[in-house]
């Protein structure tokens, strides 16, 4: 079994808890760091006036310097490495939007602390230079984190709604650095009430130099084997779009990229919580196959992706999946330039706790014929006659009237033989329900590589498509019964997981939890906001009494999930593909441990659920 190093971008289970299932999925051995070393949390502290919240405050953030001495004690001993370097850097996503009081020095020497933990990656491809180094970094995104460092949800909606106003066009990376807060006209924007202008952009200064620094001065001279730049949080226009485009064109000049982008050094795309599935399903790729390209084909039920762009990103669905089929060591071979209708720009998603949403509502009249399209991307390649044959199918929903058409999309392609990858772009954040019902329906849904529904798109992209990777990897080159069984059991747990928190925890459970803790809120100026952090907002009895109900709850959706059709017992997964032939396993039983189920961050929003799965 082979052995990954994995530094995630922190302890929310996207991140960590199913990244580390998703390798026993594909056979890998995923060792992180210590909990405590990447445990990060919202404030934990507050100072009120009766029925008045004043304010939080002490949050938690990772260790750095633990991660830095993590990676080089355990470098001999791993096949691989994949490394957050948010974790790395600022002790998680949160810890690298902290508010500074200056943006570090010039640039390379702006701070040789940060330096310092980052070059950890040179010494450890100096050392083991046979060793697939990957890393993931982000973008800082638009907005400040709800209640970390005294931050409420005002702050992070003032924060969006400046940041995402257009800027004016920089290519220098001094003029980006300092032109964060002019108009397009050379104008300054205002003050600000709810937050620190002036430390927001030092932040954005020293996270954007220690982007450049991981372009620059490791993948550039060949210490990073490929680099996943995601953007966080992000709009076709505003204050990033300088950054994004200086990161592209650097990939470009340094890199060998075209258009921003080289499917084998670095891509950059919208994502952050989908890059640690993505890398796994490139490093299983890459150790199990010797990193041969897998040909995904990409089938749209509803509206094409291209006319799609999410309030929350910047780049169209269709080029999301593209670059992340690239991420994960695919190649589409449908043509991407796909006539269609213009783009439309979805400006309607909702916002729920500082965490982005997605709203696929866009025009329907879609102009193309779905079964040539699907003919043209299975069956021929742009320039060259003849067949192409495709290893795995994405069925992309983006249209709730088309979902009998994607299960009968999914259908056809299990006896066929072609794996599916599904995603619900329906769904506006959690599943849609009308959509996972009518999958849960079907006994092919059990069959399926990944699925996803959670978050974003950029996140549920990342997420199904890691898992079809990394679980291609393994069914197509491993031929140990021991070895196909547990890592079976861990596929058949992954995707059971994804419905019952998707679904049942993301479109159903979570209503009685915001109802209870609002009602219930302690203090009447957060009372519609009590459930973003419970543990300060509701008190020890109503929080113990939100975790009972959570349990009792998942208990009941954990046997209501059991049940359906999809993962009934005696409905089958795919176990292993030899020449060609599936070989399937059966769905035994299901079990979810009843203080398992717990609120990670203290909120609503996020939740630790590890279901226990049995094939035979």
């Amino acid at each position: 079994m082979k052995t990954v190093l994995y530094v995630p971008l922190d302890d929310r289970p996207a991140n960590l808890d199913d990244v580390v299932v998703q390798g026993k999925a594909a056979g890998i051995h995923i060792i992180t760091p210590h909990l405590g070393d990447i445990q990060n949390r919202l404030d934990s502290e507050k100072t009120v006036e009766g029925t008045t919240l004043l304010g939080t405050s002490t949050p938690t953030y990772g260790k750095p310097s633990n991660i830095h001495d993590f990676i080089l004690k355990n470098a001999a001993k791993v096949d691989g490495f994949i490394i957050s370097s948010d974790m790395l850097a600022y002790g998680g996503l949160i810890g690298s939007r902290q508010l500074r009081e200056d943006g570090g020095g010039t640039y390379p020497d702006y701070d040789q602390d940060t330096t310092r933990l980052l070059d950890v990656i040179k010494a450890i491809k100096g050392k083991y230079p046979r060793k697939p180094v990957f890393v993931m970094d982000t973008i800082m995104r638009l907005a400040t984190t709800s209640f970390a460092d005294g931050l409420a949800l005002d702050a992070y909606n003032e924060s969006r709604a400046l940041m995402q106003q257009p800027r004016q066009s920089f290519t220098a990376f001094e003029d980006i650095v300092n032109g964060y807060n002019l108009s397009p006209e050379s104008t300054e924007y205002g003050d600000t009430t709810y937050f620190n202008k002036e430390q927001y952009y030092n932040t954005r200064q020293h996270k954007f130099k220690t982007n450049l620094y991981i372009l620059d001065k490791l993948a550039r001279k060949g210490y990073i084997d490929f680099l996943a730049v995601g953007v966080d949080d992000a709009n076709t226009q505003g204050v990033q779009i300088n950054e994004i485009n200086y990161v592209e064109a650097r990939i470009n000049e340094w890199l060998a990229g075209t258009d921003g982008q080289n499917p084998d050094r670095a891509i950059i795309l919208p994502d952050a919580d989908g890059l640690g599935h993505a890398l796994v399903a490139r490093m299983a790729n890459q150790l199990l196959r010797g990193g041969k390209k897998t040909r995904y084909a990409v089938k749209y039920f509803g509206p094409h992706g291209s006319t799609i762009i999410n309030a929350y990103e910047y780049m169209n669905l269709h080029e999301n999946v593209v670059r992340h089929v690239d991420i994960v060591g695919g190649v589409v071979v449908a043509d991407s330039a796909y006539p269609g209708p213009d783009v439309v720009t979805d400006t309607n998603s909702d916002e729920e706790n500082g965490n982005q949403l997605m709203n696929a509502s866009v025009d329907e009249a879609s102009s193309f014929d779905m079964a040539s399209e699907l003919d043209r991307m299975t069956n021929r390649h742009p320039g060259k006659p003849g067949k192409k044959p495709v290893d795995i199918e994405i069925i992309a929903i983006t249209a709730l009237d088309q979902v009998q058409a994607a299960v009968a999309q999914m259908t056809s392609n299990s006896e066929k033989g072609l794996p599916s990858v599904l995603v619900d772009f329906v769904g506006k954040g959690p599943a849609n329900v009308d959509v996972a019902e009518a999958l849960l329906n079907s006994p092919y849904t059990g069959r399926v590589l990944g699925y996803s529904a959670w978050n974003t798109p950029g996140n549920k992209i990342g997420m199904a498509v890691g898992m079809g990777q990394s679980r291609y990897a393994l069914i197509t080159t491993e031929t140990h019964a021991h070895a196909l069984r547990d890592a079976m059991n861990a596929q058949g747990s992954l995707l059971f997981k994804r419905f019952l928190k998707d679904y049942y925890y993301k479109a159903v459970a979570i209503a009685d939890i915001r109802t209870y803790s609002r009602a219930h809120a302690l203090y009447t100026n957060v009372a519609t906001l009590a459930d973003q952090n419970m543990v300060l907002f509701n008190s020890e009895e109503d929080y113990a009494h939100l975790q009972t109900l959570l349990r009792d709850l998942m208990q009941t959706h954990t046997t209501a999930l059991a049940n359906k059709i999809a993962f009934a017992q005696g409905n089958v997964a795919i176990k292993q593909i030899c020449n060609g032939e599936a070989a399937y396993a059966e769905y035994c039983s299901a079990l979810l441990e009843y203080a398992n189920p717990d609120f990670i961050w203290g909120r609503a929003f996020e939740i630790t659920l590890n279901p226990k799965v049995t094939l035979k």
